[in-house]
């Protein structure tokens, strides 16, 4: 078997401390949990090039806020959740200044259309604040991208986010894409933040140019939704939980490719997770309630 799969930072530290032994400390990474608006979140911080290679992600801070009761449905679980993520982002984000949102991923193909159904919940305003400017002047200049496909448009989603930087120079940009998870029970119940950036198609193993500071010139932040896990990772974890040998399972996939599982109501946890993700950078951004967003929406 090989590495397993995962683009949530909390899970890479968990594959890491599965690995070591006991006694060993996890150098160059800080761990935290907490709850907010009575969801769990956790924070790791990659301090160090030592926190770089344990976990194999960039130096940076990763929050993940567990939606797992999102799904009980309680009073008031979607505005608890915007605010639980909002309030997240809001302290990583740049306190002021314009904005890019670039929806990474393929509308026609579900679990890839976290980042194109979260623009259809972002409160679009550059536009406004250069006709009626007197009216908008208490807003932050946003403006949104859908790249699509390098299939379907033939240009790498880092091409045209470049292109529109450089034609319309955000102070900073917010890429929104669809993840992958180790585990099952966070596909469509998690929301990854992060100030380091993205690489589009990661969680799917088909990397493409990575959008970050280094690329566009400009903070580049991601908003993650996991949608799929690696059949190979989830039946590993299955295996040794149960106690037997992982080693010995064969290679899952059509010819050793990867096989991505996802759940079967996928359909409707993307469209409320990315309209959660939405309201949240909207909530964020603008400092709106959640019924101020709904009205200017409609």
């Amino acid at each position: 078997m090989g590495t397993k799969r995962t683009d949530l930072a909390m899970e890479a530290r968990e594959i890491w401390q599965e690995s070591a032994e006991k006694t060993t400390r996890l150098q160059g990474v800080k761990a935290r949990n907490s709850r907010r608006e009575g969801y769990g979140v956790t924070r790791v911080e990659i301090l160090d090039e030592k926190g770089e290679q344990a976990l194999g992600k960039p130096v940076g801070t990763y929050v993940t806020v567990d939606l797992e009761s999102f799904w009980s449905r309680k009073a008031g679980f979607f505005e608890r959740a915007v605010r639980a993520v909002g309030e997240e982002l809001k302290a990583m984000l740049p306190p002021e200044g314009s904005v890019l949102v670039v929806g990474l991923g393929n509308a026609a193909m579900t679990p890839d259309a976290v980042g194109p159904q979260t623009l259809d919940s972002i409160l679009v305003t550059r536009h406004l604040l250069r006709s009626m400017p007197r009216q908008f002047s208490g807003f932050r200049s946003v403006s949104v991208l859908r790249t699509g496909v390098l299939g379907t448009t033939g240009l790498e989603s880092a091409e045209m986010v470049c292109g529109a930087a450089e034609r319309i120079k955000p102070d900073f940009v917010v890429a929104v894409d669809a993840l992958a998870s180790r585990r099952l029970k966070r596909v469509c119940a998690t929301i990854q933040l992060s100030d380091t950036g993205i690489v589009p198609g990661s969680g799917v193993g088909n990397s493409r140019t990575e959008l970050s500071k280094k690329t566009l010139g400009v903070p580049v932040f991601a908003i993650g939704i996991p949608t799929v896990v690696d059949a190979a990772t989830l039946a590993e974890d299955l295996v040794e939980e149960a106690g037997g040998d992982a080693a010995a399972l064969p290679a899952l996939g059509k010819k050793g490719a990867p096989l991505m599982v996802t759940p079967q109501e996928v359909d409707s946890r993307v469209r409320e997770l990315s309209k959660v993700a939405g309201y949240a950078l909207n909530w964020a951004l603008q400092d709106l309630e959640i019924e101020d967003v709904n009205s200017l929406l409609s």
